[in-house]
């Protein structure tokens, strides 16, 4: 469980470098607090950390969930391409956000796996539960 663990909180950190790139991007944008629109540079940087803060609501509890139920290997193994996907989405938003579409899916897809397999976990041992 372990290596899943810091998957998981590698993904935390990883949210907290793109809040501080965002605060880099407002302090060179000149924009001041609260205003979050006015720079384009800003704008992308700031979607970049809000984006990754929609995707860890569901990244988190799947990876923990998906965790108890299947090999942490294999489990934390997904979690890096989500990892791996944040920094590509990231990159690719910044030069250009129409081509964020990899690092999105890359993103989205190990999640979607973590969700499918924590929930067939679930099932499994609900059903082995009652036999």
């Amino acid at each position: 469980m372990q290596y899943v663990e810091l998957v998981a909180i590698l993904a935390v950190l990883q949210f907290f470098f793109f809040g501080f790139m965002t605060g880099q991007a407002r302090r060179k944008s000149g924009l001041k607090a609260p205003a979050i629109t006015g720079d384009d540079g800003f704008e992308r940087m700031y979607r970049v950390q809000i984006n990754t803060l929609e995707t860890l609501v569901a990244f988190l509890p799947a990876i923990f969930l998906a965790g108890k139920y299947w090999p942490s290997l294999l489990v934390a193994g997904i979690g890096i391409v989500y990892i791996i996907g944040r920094f590509i989405y990231w990159r690719a938003y910044i030069n250009d956000p129409a081509k964020r579409g990899i690092g999105f899916m890359l993103s989205m897809i190990p999640t979607f796996v973590l969700i499918a397999l924590a929930l067939v976990g679930i099932v499994l041992s609900l059903i082995t539960a009652k036999a």
